[in-house]
């Protein structure tokens, strides 16, 4: 049974939404349909670095919300700050990601997997290390000291810019300007591509 037509505007259950629950539905669904673009750097100096670097592509992969777009080239750095030869090298690479995960979820399954990668049951191989940087997070910019964005070194770091110019040529630093003129600044001294090693994409 139908009610009147005449009625309709007073019955309660049709009132118009509020424009403010609609504003904060359409901004839910952005988020989900719209994931943003978010580039991470990743470094081993321990136990089976590629190893390890794959590893981390792949768990960020498995990642709800996160989807590994593109991975570049493996790069070997010399580390800094300590005694030449006192420590191995490192393997760095960037990854591409697209996420539905705002910065700060981004940010502890960065520290998630760094801890997954710490130790190894082998003791042989002692602790290793991963790091798992957030590099930029679209376009944001941010001071909090939790995760300062876009990452406060990564314009002077050639391990960083390096990988990442290779994967996106075009890519910008958000504050600083294209990547291909950062790089053209620190120069690629101290990082060597190792055209023999590669990262696989999650299939």
């Amino acid at each position: 049974m139908t009610r009147p037509s005449t009625q309709g505007h007073t019955d309660p259950t049709v009132q118009p939404v509020p424009a403010s629950v609609v504003e904060q539905v359409d901004a839910a669904d952005t988020t989900l349909h719209n994931p943003k673009r978010a580039v991470v750097s990743l470094g081993a100096n321990l136990g089976n670095r590629l190893e390890t670097l794959q590893g981390a592509v792949d768990a960020l992969e498995d990642t709800p919300g996160i989807r590994v777009k593109a991975v570049s080239p493996v790069y070997e750095t010399e580390p800094w700050g300590v005694e030449p030869g006192s420590q191995p090298s490192y393997f760095n690479a960037v990854v591409v990601l697209k996420t539905t995960l705002p910065p700060s979820s981004l940010l502890e399954r960065a520290h998630a997997v760094e801890e997954a990668f710490h130790r190894v049951r082998d003791e042989r191989w002692g602790p290793r290390t991963l790091d798992v940087d957030i590099v930029a997070y679209a376009d944001l910019r941010s001071d909090d000291p939790q995760l300062t964005l876009p990452h406060p070194r990564a314009h002077e770091r050639a391990f960083v810019l390096a990988p990442w110019h290779d994967v996106d040529p075009e890519a910008e630093l958000p504050g600083r300007g294209p990547v291909a003129e950062l790089l053209h600044a620190v120069t690629r001294e101290g990082v060597t591509p190792r055209a023999d090693l590669e990262l696989r994409l999650p299939e």
